[in-house]
């Protein structure tokens, strides 16, 4: 990925831009992101943190952040406003109401970035017909076992699934939460974030309304890393429940596809089934040869992922975990995010009293 310097040709033309990150919480490895974001090889934006509470522990390393970085324009909103189930979007909201400029960037707080990341979503943003631009995303596990899991299902599953998916559909028409960069016009276009405020997958659907526009969803070149907490068992499976069925709200067919994806546990079936028979041995081994390729040139070549190039002799625990989540995703509507209970109808949170 480059990092060269921008001519003063390039940066006449690059236009200034807000970051929009909703904080809730703090982690080890919040602050080192947040700083990714100071040191851009872009000329001109600034970066505008939100919080709910006045007493989020975010909110100290905003302020250790404009110490280190006295120049840079950050700014701490406290968004009180409950505009929705999803706070999130709540916050979202609040945040660009505030925003000075009207490029608008979002990603999650747990997002970290090359320095030529600005220039690169933008310079692709600036493309004619462009809408929003989006980012692949990798995931960097703690140490558990199960953080590491959930970082090898990023990279092998969900990641060619998003690949996948623009290549059936001649085309993007989601947004990823690892970024969402678009033009204010088009959030006001398809109702602002207000519109969006008791959705749960609030990026796929600003991606969906703005796509039906007629616009280009364009997945950028800029790769991104997502850092994971370290789940104990539990709480990855209760990610991956709130996963599965968030997929399947919005994107019913695709999560009945899924079923048929599953290469290794079907081609084990075959073997139960053909009571070990050759053809059946056979057949198990080029699924997982099949499988081991494909995970190696998603993870390798496409993320540079070498963290999970590494793991992929954990690809057998996640493949045969991947059809208990399905089968208990097509089922219940109940998820648990943020510490709350909500109920999830048709793509939107119902708190539960």
């Amino acid at each position: 990925m480059s990092e060269s310097r921008l001519s003063s040709s390039e940066i006449s033309e690059l236009p200034p831009v807000a970051i929009l990150k909703p904080l809730k919480g703090a982690d080890l490895e919040m602050y080192a992101s947040f700083r990714s974001h100071c040191v851009q090889d872009y000329p001109g934006y600034e970066i505008l943190f939100g919080v709910s509470d006045a007493n989020d522990p975010a909110a100290a390393l905003v302020e250790k952040l404009r110490q280190e970085f006295p120049r840079q324009s950050i700014r701490l909103v406290l968004c009180e406003k409950d505009l929705g189930a999803n706070g999130k979007v709540s916050s979202l909201a609040q945040l660009a109401a505030a925003a000075n400029f009207d490029i608008l960037v979002v990603n999650d707080s747990d997002i970290r970035v090359a320095p030529d990341y600005l220039r690169t979503v933008i310079t692709e943003l600036q493309a004619p017909g462009t809408g929003l631009v989006t980012c692949l995303y990798r995931g960097v596990p703690a140490k558990t076992l199960a953080s590491r899991l959930e970082s090898l299902g990023i990279s092998t599953d969900f990641v060619p699934g998003v690949l996948a998916a623009k290549q059936i559909e001649g085309g993007l028409h989601f947004g990823l939460g690892s970024t969402l960069a678009f033009r204010r016009q088009e959030l006001e276009a398809v109702g602002g974030f207000k519109g969006l405020a008791d959705y749960l997958a609030d990026d796929y659907e600003l991606g969906r309304k703005i796509a039906e526009r007629g616009l280009n969803v364009v997945l950028s070149h800029s790769v991104v890393a997502t850092f994971l907490p370290a789940y104990g068992l539990s709480g990855f499976l209760s990610h991956q429940l709130r996963w599965a069925r968030t997929i399947r709200a919005s994107r019913p067919g695709g999560y009945a596809g899924l079923l048929f994806t599953y290469t290794l546990p079907w081609a084990a079936a075959s073997l139960v089934l053909a009571r070990g028979a050759t053809w059946a041995w056979v057949l198990l081994a080029v699924a997982a040869l099949l499988r081991l390729t494909s995970a190696w040139a998603s993870a390798g070549p496409v993320l540079k992922d070498d963290g999970a190039v590494w793991s992929l002799s954990l690809l057998p625990v996640r493949d045969f975990l991947a059809p208990l989540v399905w089968i208990a995703g097509m089922f219940g509507s109940k998820i648990v995010w943020r510490g709350q209970e909500f109920k999830l109808e048709d793509g939107k949170l119902k708190r539960v009293q």
